[in-house]
């Protein structure tokens, strides 16, 4: 008896035809979830996703901290894969910090004001408006990824440290606090050849192209790796809208404020000053054991920009009792916006939001 047919490999012309046309195939919305622009300052937008039809279903808003150097809508990529609209669908009330770009005049832009100034009014704002109206004591769940995890570690330890209680639990994302050692950027930026003074001192804004050129650097066969891919998977449609949203957010990167840059690389690069608790914020040292909050780390195994061990040393600083570190199978960017992600990772940070509805 005959066995099965195996199945028949996608048409070579199917690809053929699709990577002939891919500069004119027709791009998904990009950053398309329904929402209102609640606050601007300076550059910054404050986005508030519009909740679904049923209403909300916990009472305490989830601000989302996207990093300084791209583009906010990674976490709102595009209909269908976008964790924003997950988050929505769910009944949760999701805040997101859009930073805009910034121009010649941010040039003075310091992380004491970006932490301070901007970022904590922001959560003031939807600690105020966010979630079930009075019913939430004015708390916001706090997400931060990349670089914004760094943001929303100083916030949530100068929330505990002042005894404030705006902040009701800590999700960093692949957000490194511990610079000492680990990743090859934290061997650069310490290498005796890198002058970022020099570097600020000529630009003023840190060109996004320069900062761009160091990530390919970390994986030199990352574009020929995309580009085997692209050709073995050319016949998905749904690959390719997913490839050409992700492509696009990853060129639209963002130049960086010199004055933060300057101490971005001096304090935590090669001072490794927020994990000492040495770095001063306001004029007041943070310490991040004094983040008094459920706290969570999720890391990724092949993170090649934050390196998962650099990320969950975020748990072995905090003292509370209820924290978790998790580390999943993935990368920077795709273990956050790959379909495995939207499958596990995203219905369980719903789940975790949703049991601590109540604190």
């Amino acid at each position: 008896r005959p066995g099965p047919r195996a199945a028949a490999a996608p048409s070579w012309s199917r690809r053929f035809v699709h990577l002939a046309g891919l500069s004119s195939r027709p791009r998904a919305p990009l950053g398309a979830t329904p929402h209102d622009v609640m606050h601007r300052e300076r550059n910054l937008r404050l986005l508030r996703y519009r909740p679904r039809a049923a209403g909300l279903a916990f009472r305490t808003p989830v601000l989302l901290v996207p990093s300084l150097i791209n583009r906010h809508y990674v976490l709102d990529l595009m209909p269908g894969k976008s964790f924003a609209e997950f988050l929505v669908a769910q009944g949760h009330d999701v805040w997101i910090v859009d930073w805009g770009r910034p121009g010649a005049e941010d040039r003075y832009l310091d992380l004491d004001e970006l932490c301070v100034t901007l970022l904590g009014r922001i959560v003031r704002i939807v600690a105020a408006q966010g979630g079930l109206a009075r019913d939430h004591a004015g708390r916001v769940h706090l997400l931060g990824y990349c670089m914004g995890g760094i943001f929303t570690a100083i916030l949530a330890a100068r929330d505990g440290a002042a005894r404030r209680a705006q902040v009701a639990s800590l999700c960093n994302l692949a957000a490194p606090v511990r610079f000492g050692g680990e990743g090859l950027l934290g061997a650069w930026t310490r290498s005796p050849g890198f002058d970022v003074d020099a570097l600020v001192d000529a630009f003023g804004l840190v060109p996004w192209r320069l900062l761009q050129g160091a990530f390919l650097m970390l994986r030199p066969t990352l574009g020929l790796a995309k580009a085997v891919h692209l050709v073995d998977r050319a016949w998905n449609d749904r690959y390719l809208d997913g490839y050409l949203a992700l492509e696009t957010w990853a060129n639209d990167n963002v130049s960086l404020p010199g004055a933060f840059y300057r101490r971005y690389i001096r304090e935590l690069y090669q001072g490794d000053a927020l994990w000492r608790g040495t770095l001063q914020i306001g004029g007041v040292a943070v310490k991040l054991a004094d983040i008094r909050v459920p706290t969570l780390a999720i890391v990724f195994e092949d993170d090649a920009i934050a390196p998962w061990a650099a990320c969950a040393a975020l748990c072995e600083a905090v003292t509370v009792d209820d924290r978790d570190v998790w580390k999943v199978a993935g990368s920077h960017v795709g273990g956050v916006t790959s379909r495995p992600a939207a499958k596990a990772l995203w219905p369980q940070l719903s789940a975790w939001w949703a049991s601590r509805d109540h604190s």
